[in-house]
């Protein structure tokens, strides 16, 4: 049997065993260096506004003027109907986009506009940072908001003075890319960790052995193996679809406005006593209490027991659910039971973020 041959059936067993596991496919955890979007704007005129366009603005008058002239249409004035606005035009053409491909476009007033509603965008360029244009936008407008009425009798939806194009601006330039330098291709991780880019180099190099090496933190290093000589895009597809565990960093986020608090699973909560308005939090590395501060006349001690949690009300216990036996509080342990008391996300966010400044909270915590 070939070589060739034996390599994709074991690189086939192989792909089959790693799909029956839980993880997430490489593809979905990395980009490939090179193949990246880049940013376009513009500056336009909108016209069909109905006089909700701007007022008397000099770039709005000139871009108007300037576009009636390249009709062949000379005029010293533009009207004061107040049915054109200026506008700027933004995009991201995306790496592969060839010429003659279409690509979304968002359209933001940038006079004193009421509202863009209805409509429709003159041929404007589209320029990258390099100042060369990659793409022309034309067409109406989409709103997402809308504004009617006068006076106080007016009312807003979202915001009028910006629009949408879906397909609005056709591709009039290739962005050259480069994915494959000296025989060598680089994965970018999404999130940075040293352990996941060594679980993506030791998951790629059992397919093909010698073929990976994480170079650092979010970076790992491929080089095209025989196999794939001239087939690099063949290569980074069955790359992208091998699994790994990824590393999921210790985080916290509360949303203050939502009432939200979003926390990964590995977040771990060390020895530490918290007193917030008329509760206080125990957390040992075994268990954990939560009671109304001060002790209430007449309530007994509060009870501890190992890997339970128990909530002391007034003059009752009321039994929690508990961790892993052996396994120290989570923040997950610490905000059901908050939960149970009735606490806000504002006053959880407080505890947590003393919690945080004692060192007690081993993660990042993000407050919005």
């Amino acid at each position: 049997m070939p070589i060739s041959l034996k390599r994709i059936l074991a690189v086939s067993f192989y792909l089959f065993v790693v799909a029956s596991l839980s993880g997430a496919r490489i593809k979905d955890i990395t980009t490939v260096k090179g193949a990246r979007s880049n940013q376009l704007y513009g500056y336009g005129i909108v016209v069909g506004l109905a006089g909700q366009g701007d007022s008397k603005i000099e770039y709005t008058q000139v871009g108007i003027l300037n576009a009636l002239e390249s009709l062949g249409i000379r005029v010293d004035k533009a009207d004061k109907s107040r049915n054109i606005a200026a506008v700027i035009i933004t995009a991201d053409i995306g790496p592969f986009a060839k010429e003659g491909s279409k690509i979304d476009v968002l359209v933001s007033s940038a006079g004193d506009a009421d509202s863009l509603q209805g409509g429709v965008l003159l041929q404007a360029p589209l320029l990258g940072a390099d100042g060369k244009v990659y793409a022309v936008a034309q067409g109406p407008l989409a709103m997402g908001g809308l504004s009617a009425g006068q006076g106080g009798a007016n009312v807003q939806i979202n915001h009028p003075t910006v629009a949408s194009m879906t397909d609005g601006a056709i591709v009039e330039r290739e962005i050259p890319i480069q994915v494959v330098r000296d025989g060598q291709i680089d994965l970018l991780l999404r999130n940075h960790d040293s352990s996941t880019a060594v679980k993506v180099a030791d998951a790629i190099n059992v397919a093909y052995p010698g073929t990976a090496l994480a170079a650092d933190f979010g970076t790992v290093n491929l080089r095209v193996p025989e196999l794939f000589t001239g087939q690099a895009v063949n290569f980074i597809a069955t790359v992208g679809n091998l699994e790994v565990n990824p590393e999921v960093p210790a985080r916290i986020i509360v949303n203050e406005r939502t009432g939200t608090i979003v926390a990964t699973e590995s977040v771990r909560i060390s020895p530490v006593t918290v007193s917030h308005s008329n509760i206080t939090v125990f957390v040992n590395p075994n268990d954990m209490a939560i009671m109304p501060s001060p002790f209430t006349a007449g309530v007994p001690a509060v009870i501890q027991q190992n890997n339970v949690d128990l909530i002391e009300e007034v003059g009752r216990f009321k039994p929690l659910e508990f961790p892993e036996a052996g396994g120290a509080a989570t923040v997950q342990d610490l905000t059901g039971a908050l939960n149970k008391l009735g606490v806000t996300t504002r006053e959880m966010s407080a505890i947590l973020q003393s919690i945080k400044r004692a060192g007690s909270l081993q993660a990042e915590l993000i407050v919005n």
